[in-house]
């Protein structure tokens, strides 16, 4: 999860006022802003809501100190950038006065985006799942194109190796032998589902495909927002979060969504063995998330208990039920489609 390159500041984010947030906004654009300065959720960064004198919406995104290179962020916009190019919708950065499209304060990275407004949608109907099929389809096309060099490759032997060693080293699992039972499950499912993986192609992807980060504009099309967590991975970690119920129980929706992405790009129907062990892989990039909150900010606030013998009994066992689950039905959607 971290791949930062550089020694940052971790308490650089209580001194972004209004007054400072609006001045570094003005100074990187060169454009005089309203007095408008709203925060907006999120979880991972400082994100503000501002307006332009001309009443245009700006976002501005200050990044978490620590978790990304500056290169890493880079390879994120330049993704993006090359999809706005090729007329994708998504919200690309805007260019500063000095040609890049990331600022820098007091080692804090910043950039700026056009407010994209718009509504989510909680399922899709069929038309719609063309569309979204069309839209990943076009994305996915795009980011085959050439590789990530900087970003995190999504692979049970790499990325949650990596995680699973970071949770083990936090020292947040305190208690007797629950250390060693949790390394065990993770260790058992790695060497499981490692092998699937093997000779599948990997591509710039979005990465943290789910329904808050699809919005819904009328009379435009559906835009996909907040490449923050873009990886190289496998198309089909972008499809799986997006279904109603497990593959085997949303088999018309995938059908509607290979309709619409194949109209751009082929997809690899061998991946759908994938979902359940990409589901395990989320469940550990989740845990190690909520561990990162836990060190740099002393609290893990979407999940009450973090870390106590009744959180990690939990995790334990829906690992060790995941890992059933993977045995059993890897191959369930192969030759259906």
């Amino acid at each position: 999860m971290n791949n930062s390159k550089n020694n940052c500041n971790l308490n650089t984010f209580p001194d972004l006022t209004p007054e400072t947030v609006l001045n570094l906004v003005e100074e990187a654009l060169g454009t005089p802003c309203s007095n408008l300065c709203r925060p907006l959720n999120s979880y991972i960064n400082r994100v503000f809501e501002i307006q332009a004198v001309n009443s245009k919406g700006l976002v501005v995104k200050f990044y978490r100190p620590g978790r990304w290179s500056k290169a890493a962020l880079e390879d994120e916009h330049s993704f993006l950038l090359e999809l706005d190019r090729q007329e994708v919708p998504v919200v690309a950065p805007l260019r500063l006065l000095n040609g890049e499209t990331l600022g820098e304060w007091e080692h804090l990275y910043f950039s700026i985006f056009p407010r994209c407004g718009g509504r989510n949608y909680d399922e899709f109907n069929e038309d719609q799942w063309m569309e979204i099929g069309r839209l990943l389809g076009r994305c996915h096309a795009i980011g085959a194109v050439h590789p990530s060099c900087e970003r995190v490759t999504m692979l049970p032997d790499h990325s949650t190796k990596l995680q699973v060693q970071y949770i083990l080293k936090s020292g947040l699992i305190e208690q007797e032998g629950m250390a060693e039972e949790f390394s065990s499950i993770c260790s058992e499912i790695i060497a499981e589902i490692s092998p699937l993986f093997e000779g599948i192609p990997l591509c710039r992807i979005h990465g943290d495909c789910h329904f808050s980060n699809i919005i819904y504009r009328p009379g435009e099309s559906f835009f996909l927002i907040d490449f923050d967590d873009m990886v190289m991975g496998p198309p089909v970690q972008d499809l799986w979060m997006l279904l109603p119920a497990t593959p085997e129980n949303s088999l018309s929706e995938i059908d509607c969504f290979l309709e619409g992405y194949e109209t751009f790009n082929r997809f690899d129907k061998r991946t759908f063995r994938l979902i359940e062990p990409l589901r395990a892989m989320r469940f550990l990039h989740y845990i190690s998330w909520l561990a990162h909150q836990r060190l740099a900010d002393g609290s893990a606030p979407l999940v009450p208990g973090f870390a106590s013998r009744e959180h990690w009994s939990l995790e334990i066992a829906d690992l060790k039920d995941q890992l059933e689950r993977i045995k059993t039905h890897g191959d369930d959607l192969i030759g259906m489609f």
